[in-house]
């Protein structure tokens, strides 16, 4: 490994053969920042908290907790080892691997179909971040003080039935993403994941210390943390396990694109673990901030996807300072959505530089543009397009947009396909010995790890995969 003069670290491939001069996170703490910034995201402040008031609260989240430890945390630590091992884009790392251990090139796909899936995502994630930029000057311009629901609800509604407005925020948010991905891991990844991530977690606290005054903060931390068995049903704990699994970017291939960064000498085990603690942290500290908020303006904590878009902002509307501090929120969702954009067009990028062999700008203009114009179709399917179910006559899929079906796809069959691929690839095919050697693990904690990703994880992945599908 050298340093080269910009400050950014290079070295000849991790496996060997490997000639890929490639830049490197530059300590594990800017890799922490980059997975935990990936992680962190609309899924901690918009999903979590609704799907913990849609399923009961505190034994929600308990099952959550050790789903994260079951599933999450092994296979994050399976992706960032293949990253690592194979030092190159997720096709080319799997497919190397697979040279290497004399195993069948077909593996290369679990790689493609993570860059995929990331991709897809992307395309309507802009969209949703797009939203959230929207809401910054909607709460700002004081246009949610003192409304009623259905006024809240008629802002929300109008801004979707406009395509034009829509398309200019969605394009704001992805020129965002696509600037800093386009200067690559060092000047682009790294300084921005170093200065939006500590950012992140100042709003968020601050938010949390709002939610103290609120009035509700006992009732929010209560359901919070305070187990009802007694709400937890089937459909809960698979939600609370497909949640583990979607929170941590497993299964599109972004673990792998950052593990190609980390360098030798770094723990892959305690940097995977402390990026789950952290997301996990943020997940209860957005719970925190929101549902004290919440309860003492006499609101349902199980509003649904609506909670972030119409249900709080009723909740600023009617508090001291809510203008403001509804902007500060807005502000806050758009850091969590703006660290996971970068991660999801990251794998992409990387993937055209090595096999196009196109300079970063340009692989970060192809596919920025052509994600943008994806999100299209998700635009327009909230409004012009509303009526428009391109696979209706699939009884399951009856009824949804594009929008909704690119959502359920990515969501519901490829993250656990491609999370299923690599439990199955690291817990059955890849070589032991290889494994042992970049994991670096005392004998009982490698055990335990490899059982688990050989056993434990699959099935749970496979329970959520065919339950979704049914």
């Amino acid at each position: 490994m050298s340093v080269t003069s910009s400050g950014s670290a290079t070295y000849s491939g991790a496996l060997e053969g490997s000639s890929a001069k490639r830049g490197l996170w530059s300590s594990r703490l800017a890799f922490i920042l980059a997975a935990t910034g990936s992680a962190v995201g609309l899924g901690n402040i918009w999903k979590f908290p609704y799907i913990t008031g849609e399923n009961g609260g505190g034994a929600f989240v308990l099952m959550y907790l050790l789903c994260i430890a079951v599933v999450g945390i092994p296979i994050m630590m399976a992706e960032v080892m293949i990253g690592r091992r194979g030092g190159h884009n997720p096709v080319k790392s799997l497919q190397m691997i697979a040279e290497r251990d004399r195993l069948k090139p077909a593996w290369k796909l679990v790689g493609a179909i993570g860059i995929l899936a990331g991709f897809l995502i992307l395309s309507f994630y802009s969209v949703i971040g797009g939203w959230a930029v929207s809401y910054v000057g909607t709460a700002a311009s004081g246009q949610l003080t003192g409304q009623s629901a259905d006024a809240i609800g008629a802002i929300f509604s109008g801004l979707l039935s406009e395509p034009l407005t829509l398309l200019l925020w969605h394009s704001v948010f992805m020129a965002l993403v696509m600037v800093v991905v386009a200067k690559g891991v060092h000047s682009g990844l790294e300084r921005a994941v170093t200065l939006l991530m500590p950012a992140l977690f100042v709003l968020l606290l601050i938010m949390v210390g709002y939610a103290m005054t609120s009035g509700g903060f006992a009732k929010g931390a209560a359901f919070l943390f305070e187990p009802d068995f007694s709400k937890l049903t089937t459909t809960g704990l698979l939600v609370a396990l497909g949640h583990a699994f979607f929170t941590l970017s497993l299964g599109m291939a972004v673990m792998i694109a950052y593990g190609s960064y980390l360098p030798k000498g770094i723990s892959i085990a305690k940097t995977s673990i402390t990026v789950s603690i952290i997301d996990t942290g943020v997940a209860l500290l957005a719970g925190l901030a929101i549902f004290p908020v919440v309860f003492a303006n006499g609101l349902e904590p199980g509003a649904g996807p609506g909670l972030i878009f119409q249900t709080l902002p009723l909740a600023f509307g009617q508090m001291p300072f809510g203008s403001f501090f509804g902007t500060l929120f807005f502000v806050l969702l758009i850091f969590a959505a703006w660290t996971s954009g970068i991660s999801l067009l990251e794998p992409i990028v990387e993937w055209l530089e090595e096999r196009k062999g196109m300079n970063r700008t340009i692989s970060t203009l192809i596919a920025g543009i052509v994600c943008w114009a994806l999100g299209i179709a998700s635009i327009l399917s909230l409004n012009l397009w509303s009526d428009v179910t391109p696979l209706g006559f699939i009884p399951m899929l009856e009824g949804k947009t594009i929008f909704d079906l690119l959502d359920f796809f990515t969501a519901n069959i490829l993250l656990p396909l491609g999370g299923l691929a690599v439990a199955v690839f690291a817990g059955w095919v890849m070589s032991r010995q290889a494994m042992e050697k970049e994991l670096a693990l005392s004998a009982p904690a490698f055990k335990l790890w490899y059982v688990t990703v050989r056993f434990v994880t699959p099935i749970a992945v496979a329970t959520v995969f065919i339950y979704n599908l049914l």
